[in-house]
């Protein structure tokens, strides 16, 4: 069985999670050519080798070509993928996440989700982060899905509606039931998109599970920080262990599908 472990010390996004799959092996043309089937336009999709503290890591870019996108509720999120050509698997899992971001946008604004308005220019990043990766979690074949615990960052963030708390209102949302800690950062480390993507995607926040590790991919957020901003992707296969060889109480949550989610 092939795991997926995204190790969040750094926090988690959207674009991240792109540059951690094609690191780990994703092939970019074949990712370019699936989106390609979801009916939107007006983006290119591009990446580049970036090194953080000497790290190699892959940094991915949306980059709007249409500045005049439509703004998108729920539902026209819905249609777009519904529409595609995609494999069932993929466009069941993406609009999972989008509804997920909608419930908990609808939370913290007081409405309901097929309400919730996700902008023009964010619509698009985000379907192309969220389709893109679900779809590259598919080609890689991955099973199974863990992380660990997520550092949340501190202070004020920019966004939409003006100044905002770190984390954002409608990540702490999403992140009910999942893990998380201080990290003593300025800024935000997990954002709404990559908060969804990890909720509904993983199985469980745990330490790192008990697998043979196959390959490593790093994606490069775009903020510098002090330590490198990077999100780790560590492919490998599950490992059991005989039946006579105690497991490490760590490992349990893995192994057993505990956990929160």
């Amino acid at each position: 069985m092939r795991i997926a472990y995204f190790d969040c010390f750094s926090g988690i996004s959207g674009d991240m999670c792109l540059g951690a799959l094609i690191s780990a092996g994703v092939d970019f043309e074949q990712l370019k050519a699936e989106l390609a089937k979801l009916p939107v336009a007006g983006y290119d999709l591009r990446w580049e080798k970036v090194k953080r503290n000497g790290i190699a890591a892959a940094n991915v870019y949306v980059d709007l070509l249409d500045i005049n996108q439509p703004g998108r509720h729920l539902a026209d999120i819905e249609q777009i993928i519904d529409h595609s050509m995609l494999p069932e698997e993929v466009k069941e899992k993406s609009k999972a996440v989008f509804h997920r971001l909608a419930v908990a946008e609808a939370a913290v604004h007081d409405t309901t989700p097929d309400n919730i308005h996700f902008h023009e220019v964010g619509a698009v990043d985000a379907i192309v982060d969220v389709v893109g990766t679900v779809l590259g979690l598919h080609l890689l074949a991955v099973n199974e899905i863990y992380a660990s615990p997520l550092p949340m960052g501190k202070g004020f963030i920019k966004c939409m509606h003006g100044i905002i708390p770190s984390p954002a209102p409608a990540t702490l949302e999403i992140l009910q039931n999942a893990p998380i800690y201080g990290a003593g950062i300025e800024g935000e480390l997990v954002t709404p998109t990559g908060a969804a993507l990890i909720t509904t995607l993983a199985k469980a926040f745990v330490t790192l599970p008990l697998m043979t590790v196959e390959k490593t991919g790093y994606g490069a957020g775009k903020t510098i920080l002090e330590h490198p901003n990077l999100l780790r992707l560590i492919m490998g296969k599950y490992h059991e262990l005989p039946r006579q060889q105690k497991l490490p109480a760590n490992l349990l949550p893995a192994l057993t599908g505990g956990g929160s989610r």
